[in-house]
């Protein structure tokens, strides 16, 4: 198995507001996350939390002792919960004493004090691709499947703004109990290409996008930074980018596209947001 983990610290927005393009993507763009037979993961400050992508192909893939030692565990979730999207094919997770088939877009919640996690590939020559967020916890919580159908469904958007979308809550405190991280998945109709719109921040949670089923030709342009003086990401597709507390979170594709959302910090209140009038974006 290939594995690696970098880790992020933290950046005062003074700092980033004098960096190059290069500057900003290396320090808020995580450029490959799957990678066959391999388990990549990036540790940042913003919160403590830890995004991993695995894509198991004939092996399985545990998270084993290098990922302990970079959180200080004597195994990863020994004061941490996990939460994870399968963006791939069929899958089968496995952990301390439950087997877990984990489909197309359907979602796993395991909680602290999970010891043994090992991840498969229901059909190699298709391999699931596992999109993880682990924060850490104070309380342990019974381990949850979330397929697609029991998650919350929102309409949002229009047509007219370029920004119709469904949005889906799979790690919410209306679906399943989690100590402090938030999942969900949010898709745009054909013909839009505007995501959170109007734009906002919530300096109480950091928050990550990991951007996929854009096409090989296309990228989505991502604004980050504060609202009166924001900078810009190219993201392509299976990229991710994390976003600071201080920092809006939005973009435009050149085509319609998917992402993967997820936040940790002080509350689990979705709609707590201190939303930007759009004549004050800049």
């Amino acid at each position: 198995m290939q594995s690696s983990i970098t880790v992020r610290h933290a950046v005062h927005y003074t700092q980033s507001e004098t960096m190059t393009g290069s500057a900003l993507r290396e320090n808020f763009l995580i450029e490959e996350l799957f990678s066959a037979g391999g388990a990549n993961a990036v540790y940042t400050h913003y919160d403590r939390l830890l995004l991993i992508g695995v894509m198991p192909d004939r092996a399985a893939i545990s998270l084993g002792e290098d990922m302990a030692r970079v959180v200080g565990g004597e195994f990863l979730l020994e004061r941490r919960e996990l939460g994870l999207i399968n963006i791939g094919g069929p899958g089968i997770v496995r952990t301390d004493d439950a087997v877990f088939e984990i489909g197309f877009q359907d979602a796993l919640y395991l909680g602290m004090g999970t010891r043994s996690i090992s991840f498969e590939s229901a059909d190699p020559s298709a391999p699931a691709k596992f999109y993880i967020n682990s924060a850490p916890a104070h309380a342990a919580f019974p381990a949850r499947q979330i397929r697609k159908a029991e998650a919350i469904e929102l309409n949002l958007g229009d047509g007219q703004t370029s920004n119709k979308r469904t949005l889906y809550q799979y790690i919410h405190p209306d679906v399943v109990e989690s100590c402090q991280l938030l999942m969900g998945m949010t898709r745009l109709e054909p013909g839009s290409v505007w995501n959170t719109m109007p734009a906002h921040t919530h300096d109480r949670r950091m928050e990550a996008y990991l951007y996929f089923e854009v096409p090989k030709d296309a990228f989505v342009v991502h604004l980050m930074g504060r609202p009166e003086a924001t900078g810009h990401l190219i993201v392509r597709d299976e990229q991710a980018v994390i976003s600071p507390p201080w920092s809006v979170h939005c973009g435009a594709g050149t085509s319609a596209y998917a992402f993967i959302w997820s936040m940790a910090g002080d509350n689990k209140s979705f709609k707590d947001m201190d939303f930007v009038p759009m004549g004050d974006i800049r």
